[in-house]
């Protein structure tokens, strides 16, 4: 690819793309976001060539351990890379939620039908990007929101690591993206005025997303790789390479010459006094309109929620699901944060997740906080981690846990790229209920809990869920997991327990043992679990002769918070001392015997569940406080 698509691209940043190498977080810059992340060599050369800190030893250390140039762009590793790519279609939904972004920052940069914001969003994807399911949902979105700063270059090279794509492919890319609401040009990706008429058109003022179906021959200008896919996915090799060299007239490795240097410094130039000229006016117009400068440092300076917010956040005495209490803080949430934002895939009303006081974003109005997205759970999250790098957002997506399943591969790109992002995902575990297994995550939690770099935050009571989301918003180092629940819970009498906000530390002790010293068994609970695990607490000491067992129940809802802590603390709570331990939560048992031993008692769920009412389900797999007890007192003899 980089040989193939090396002539567009050349096209586009001499001549098109604006930026600016000593500002890589200029607000008005266009963003290159390159989906087909495996010719990222292409990449690396177009930031050395126009001026980024990507030096000829970084191109030399291409793939090597702690270089700035891996295999695969890599946010936050090579100065202008603007979102990490390599699984195919990723990039082109992230550049549908930068160009989401861009929208929201242009009209809240407006004033009276002015706005100096004007850059692009420009993404280059390839065959593979085209036949992956995430880019017909992340462009169907985009055509119906209009997405007009939108522009896709696709390098259709007719190949795959496997052949030609004629063996799996034959659609009519063209004709699909017009009937999804864009543009179309179809060019010669090697004719520079083809390629420069196309780039014209679509870097103007257009209505639709724009796509340039470009038509190019993978590794054009090998000698004996030309138009083969064996070209794809492994080195030319150096007899090759030395072929090539001659074929072009030069025999130097690693050089560039200067009449090449003096090429791109000349667009460089132009580009610094564009630069110049926008910044000065960009400072105009933030004085002329106060209102319009407050609201945008606001969003910049992102403020922090305190504990003494959320604390008191009025739920009522009466249980209440973790997802209706979450729906009550995001209220709340959504006017502290300005940037506050997002959506569900389909399952507002459900998820509780509708910012009441806000209107959607639509193709007519740009102003709204909440998003539609519509049954499509995989772009939805790769279009979150765009607008969480777009601007200074705190984007959410929202959908049941189960099909967590279907955003996995976004939720894990928004952990490599440490975003702050926030996955409202409800409806945990069997108790669904009559929905029955297909609905009923058992392995989900765990599969999370998988990820680097994802804490998971499964919360016992109301209070608890507004300490999740204070926990949430104020991490920014990482995405966070919030799991819910459907069913209704009994709010935790914090007057004879501990305070929720030491949920902030991961696990903490909710209820001590009855005497002094260690416990003789630790109950590690989490979510809806908790409270059953209350009871048995009771039943087993009150069990024989008074004081004749000392039970301590651990609320464990977030075990990435809780590993952060100092060992000090870790063993406070489990200490090693005491080897009889049980841990109740009602999903796989996954690792959980890290801190329950290998011979503490799971009480878990290793199978899929059954379509039942919740409270049948909850007695048929042992979850109510008397089949624990008997569980526990069994496993205790």
């Amino acid at each position: 690819m980089p040989l193939g698509a090396a002539d567009v691209l050349y096209m586009l940043w001499q001549k098109y793309l604006k930026f600016n190498p000593k500002d890589t977080s200029w607000i008005n810059r266009d963003r290159f976001v390159l989906s087909a992340g495996h010719g990222s060599m292409l990449l690396y050369i177009m930031l050395h060539i126009y001026g980024y800190d990507v030096s000829m030893d970084d191109i030399r250390n291409f793939r090597q351990l702690g270089s700035k140039t891996p295999g695969h762009p890599e946010y936050g590793v090579t100065p202008g890379v603007e979102t990490s790519t390599g699984p195919l279609g990723q990039g082109i939904a992230n550049a549908v939620g930068m160009a989401i972004g861009y929208e929201i920052l242009r009209k809240k940069l407006t004033a009276r039908g002015h706005s100096p914001l004007n850059h692009k969003i420009y993404a280059v994807c390839g065959d593979g990007d085209i036949m992956e399911g995430i880019c017909s949902e992340a462009a169907s979105l985009a055509g119906h929101l209009g997405l007009s700063n939108l522009v896709v270059i696709y390098d259709d090279n007719g190949n795959t690591i496997e052949g030609n794509t004629n063996l799996a492919f034959s659609e009519d890319v063209d004709a699909k993206f017009r009937s999804l609401g864009w543009d179309t040009v179809k060019i010669d990706g090697h004719d520079f005025g083809q390629i420069d008429s196309a780039l014209k058109k679509a870097s103007g003022q257009n209505d639709k997303p724009f796509l340039i179906i470009a038509k190019t021959v993978i590794a054009k200008g090998s000698v004996s790789f030309e138009g083969s896919h064996k070209s794809h996915g492994a080195p030319l090799g150096a007899e090759e390479v030395e072929k090539i060299r001659k074929k072009l007239g030069d025999n130097k490795p690693f050089t560039v010459s200067e009449e090449v240097r003096k090429h791109a410094a000349s667009r460089l130039a132009e580009l610094k006094a564009e630069y110049d000229k926008w910044n000065k006016e960009f400072e105009q117009f933030l004085s002329q309109n106060p209102d319009i400068k407050k609201e945008y440092h606001e969003l910049n300076s992102r403020p922090r929620l305190e504990a003494a917010d959320v604390s008191n956040i009025d739920f009522g005495g009466k249980p209440l699901a973790t997802r209706s209490a979450s729906g009550i803080v995001m209220q709340y949430v959504a006017k502290q944060i300005p940037g506050f934002l997002g959506g569900s895939a389909d399952l507002g009303p459900s998820n509780n997740t509708t910012l009441k006081d806000y209107r959607p974003f639509s193709r007519e109005d740009r102003f709204g906080r909440n998003f539609h997205y519509g049954i499509r759970e995989h772009s939805m999250a790769a279009i979150t981690n765009g607008i969480a790098i777009c601007a200074n957002f705190l984007p959410f997506a929202a959908t049941f846990l189960i099909f967590s399943d279907y955003m996995k591969p976004a939720v894990r790109m928004a952990a490599l790229m440490k975003l702050h992002v926030v996955y409202v995902l409800t409806h945990d575990s069997f108790f669904v209920g009559e929905d029955g297994p297909t609905h009923q995550p058992i392995e989900q939690v765990w599969g999370l809990r998988s990820i680097p770099g994802l804490d998971v935050i499964r919360p016992a009571d109301a209070k608890e869920t507004a300490y999740a989301w204070l926990q949430a918003v104020n991490n920014t180092e990482n995405p966070t997991a919030l799991i819910l629940t459907r069913q209704n819970l009994p709010q935790i009498d914090r007057s004879k327990h501990a305070s929720a906000e030491h949920l902030l530390k991961g696990g903490y002790v909710l209820s001590g043992e009855s005497r002094a010293g260690d416990p003789d068994l630790i109950i590690i609970a989490t979510g809806s679990e908790v409270h059953p695990a209350l009871e048995v607490q009771k039943k087993l000491e009150a069990e024989g002769q008074a004081g004749r067992l000392s039970v301590r129940v651990v609320n464990m809802p977030c075990l990435e918070l809780f590993e952060r802590q100092s060992p000090e603390y870790r063993e406070s709570i489990l200490p090693k001392i005491v080897k009889k331990r049980v841990v109740i939560e009602a999903g796989l048992t996954g690792g959980w015997h890290k801190y329950n031993g290998i011979d503490g008692l799971a009480i878990s769920l290793n199978d899929f569940g059954a379509s039942g009412p919740a409270e049948i389900l909850c007695e048929k797999y042992g979850f109510t406080a008397d089949k624990i007890f008997s569980n526990i007192k069994k496993w205790l003899q």
